[in-house]
């Protein structure tokens, strides 16, 4: 089976709610703020679902028209879309997966820059996460007022999560390296002499 983009992954997701065409399907996926998970374009989820089709995990059940807009293919999941729904789910949330996110290499390589533009730089982005657990915040508050069960919003959960353990080792980590409890300079291992390791300076 090949393998499916995050993109085709929500289509068939929402496909396995009901039939739907990607019209239909886009603007759920925006009420549902979904491109907190994926990106979402009109033209690449209209692609996407026609993949699903080649691939036999959607299927056509019908076409309408509005009017004089442009005819409208309805599309709904297939038993095999099921399987590679569950499929795909439980390897998803069961193994980890190799990603590699911008910020982990910028801490990996952050001593290239001087002591004060690094933590102004960790700082700013302590800011940043901190009014993203705000909104994260908000939308629970909003879906709890519609008393949405948990198990529909686990992800909102998770990353509200997430972004304070961030903020928590992010502000933990800056005040060291501010305060010099990080070394920001001499040899990378501070046992050895500057002859026999790589110096690094400021």
């Amino acid at each position: 089976m090949a393998s499916l983009t995050p993109l085709a992954f929500a289509a068939l997701d929402l496909l396995n709610e009901a039939p739907m065409h990607p019209y239909e399907m886009f603007q759920t996926m925006v009420l549902r703020q979904e491109e907190r998970n994926v990106k979402v374009r009109p033209g690449t989820l209209y692609h996407q679902v026609g993949r699903l089709a080649e691939l036999g995990l959607a299927e056509v059940v019908g076409t309408n028209r509005d009017g004089n807009r442009p005819e409208r293919t309805t599309y709904t999941i297939t038993d095999a879309g099921r399987a590679a729904l569950a499929d795909g789910l439980r390897r998803m949330v069961a193994v980890p997966a190799d990603e590699y996110p911008e910020f982990h290499l910028a801490l990996s390589v952050i001593e290239n820059l001087p002591r004060p533009e690094a933590v102004d730089a960790v700082r700013a982005r302590i800011v940043a996460l901190e009014q993203q657990r705000d909104e994260y915040d908000a939308a629970i508050e909003v879906v709890r007022a519609k008393e949405l069960s948990d198990r529909y919003w686990l992800d909102v959960s998770y990353v509200r999560a997430m972004l304070s353990a961030q903020i928590e080792w992010l502000s933990t980590t800056v005040d060291r390296i501010d305060s010099g409890d990080i070394p920001w300079d001499g040899p990378a291992v501070p046992h050895l002499t500057p002859t026999n390791s790589k110096e690094r300076t400021r």
